[in-house]
């Protein structure tokens, strides 16, 4: 069995990657194609669930033609994907710290490839996960276990960066604090509501000052 390690994991849409309003344009496309509706306001603010959570969240009821024109539409748009300022450098600057680096992500496979591809982190992601390790979706703790076992980090030492309510519900159902950043959507007021630890502007904020941060007392 590995050595347990401290370790930070992250979600990675909205927080390493700017590309939270790229997923609401592709649900409120995927929507219209299946003969649904829902304001974008309110698909924005249910964006870090996935599909199981999101689409019954607003409907009620699951919809499987609905989620296959999503992964359609977000294909469409996923060219479009930034990396945040200071995304790799903070990956790199924990790894070099120490730190197990994993990236929570529960999105499928084939579109974490590409992020992966645009982030450029190199060797600083220790472990990811996708959509295939986990049964249920954000704000279920499901995403941030598997996190923890990819990454044989030690619950005990380790602190989750998100950016919405539902990272920082899923972290604290695991067990976990978390840090939130404000990128996704999310303001302050909300995350601290939700219990986030400590909230910073965005993942440049965190390396500025991750010397200062809950952060460095994980080593």
């Amino acid at each position: 069995m590995a050595e347990l390690r401290a370790g930070v994991l992250f979600d990675v849409d909205g927080t390493l990657m700017d590309t939270n309003y790229l997923h609401t344009l592709a649900w409120s496309r995927a929507f219209v194609e299946v003969g649904r509706w829902a304001p974008m306001n309110a698909i924005h603010r249910l964006v870090g669930m996935g599909g199981d959570q999101l689409v019954p969240t607003l409907f009620g009821e699951p919809d499987d033609d609905a989620e296959a024109a999503r992964a359609r539409h977000y294909g469409e748009l996923i060219d479009e994907a930034r990396p945040f300022p200071g995304a790799a450098d903070v990956l790199g600057a924990l790894h070099d710290d120490g730190l197990v680096v994993v990236l929570a992500s529960s999105s499928p496979a084939d579109e974490l490839r590409v992020l992966l591809d645009r982030l450029q982190a190199g060797d600083a992601v220790d472990a990811t996960t996708t959509k295939d390790d986990v049964a249920t979706s954000k704000p279920a703790p499901d995403i941030f276990e598997a996190a923890l076992r990819a990454g044989s980090v030690d619950p005990g030492r380790a602190l989750v960066v998100g950016d919405s309510v539902w990272d920082v519900q899923a972290a604290r159902a695991a067990g976990l604090g978390c840090l939130g950043v404000e990128t996704g959507g999310f303001s302050r007021h909300e995350l601290q509501e939700e219990g986030a630890i400590h909230v910073y502007r965005d993942v440049q904020e965190i390396l500025d000052q991750r010397h200062t941060t809950p952060l460095a007392r994980l080593g």
